[in-house]
Formats: structure tokens, sequence, C-alpha cells
């Protein structure tokens, strides 16, 4: 999908709204990572869980990991409701004794499966834009982030 882009002069984009354009951006991004997770019976926090799980398993339990994971959340989500289905499924361990938690095998590999739908959506929407371009406007909207009180570092 490599849409060709109409130009226009610097002083127009600068003119637009940045809300409408990262609402617009959100909504057919994050629309389709939804999409691919779903396929998977997954919902974005189960994703969310399931990797930082994955990236440090042990070091989170659900009160600190719900911390973490509510200021990037925009459904209200029940985050008890999905640790527990992750653990009914059989995906996500916890410690009785400490109350970590860890992914199991198959855990695991649901997420790898995601993880390779979600990478095909990645890929569309780097499609066109250079690396340094890209990074640029992480940096810039990190920017716009911090400008409004936000938290402007990057998710582990």
């Amino acid at each position: 999908m490599n849409a060709t882009l109409k130009d226009y002069s610097r002083q127009q984009l600068a003119a637009q709204p940045i809300g409408a354009w990262t609402g617009m951006a959100f909504r057919l991004v994050v629309g389709a990572l939804r999409e691919q997770l779903a396929v998977e019976g997954l919902t974005q926090p189960h994703w969310w869980i399931l990797n930082h799980a994955a990236g440090s398993p042990g070091r989170w339990n659900r009160e600190e990991l719900t911390e973490r994971l509510v200021p990037w959340d925009d459904a209200r989500t029940d985050f008890p409701r999905v640790f527990d289905d992750l653990v009914a499924r059989g995906w996500l361990t916890e410690d009785d004794s400490t109350g970590r938690i860890a992914p199991t095998t198959e855990g695991e590999e649901g997420r790898a499966r995601a993880r390779e739908r979600n990478l095909r959506v990645h890929q569309q929407v780097h499609e066109g834009i250079d690396t340094a371009d890209f990074a640029t406007t992480i940096d810039v909207l990190r920017r716009v982030v911090a400008n409004r009180g936000g938290d402007d570092n990057l998710p582990e």
C-alpha cells in the first residue's frame, strides 16, 4: 500500500492540527494492530502484559505492571480480568509466594504468532519513511507529550 503523497510547503504542513493527524494515525495503526491481535484472541492489554512478562520474566507482579500500563490504555481496561484470562489460558504463570509473572511456553508461542502479525502492520506503516525521519517523528511526539506534562520515556 505504497501511497504517493501530494507535496505541500513546510508552512502548510506546520499549520496543520497535530491532534487531528495523530488521532487519525492512532485510529488507523492501532486499529490494524488490534485486528491482528484479535486473530489470536488477544486485546492490546493482553499483548502488553505478555510482552512485559516475556521481556523480564519474574520482574513484574500484577499491580506493578498494571501501574506501568494504565497510562497507555485508552479503553479503561479491567486489567485483573486480562491477567486472569492469560493465567486461565495457561499463557502466564504467577509465583505463589511473590506474585511475579512469567509467560509459559504456550504463552510465548502465542505471543510470537501475534508478534509476526504485528510486524507486518509495522512494516506497512514504515513504507516509504526513512528511518531517520521516523525517529525524528517519534522524538517530536515525545516532546509534544512532555510539553503537555506527560511521560516522554519510551515504553519498556
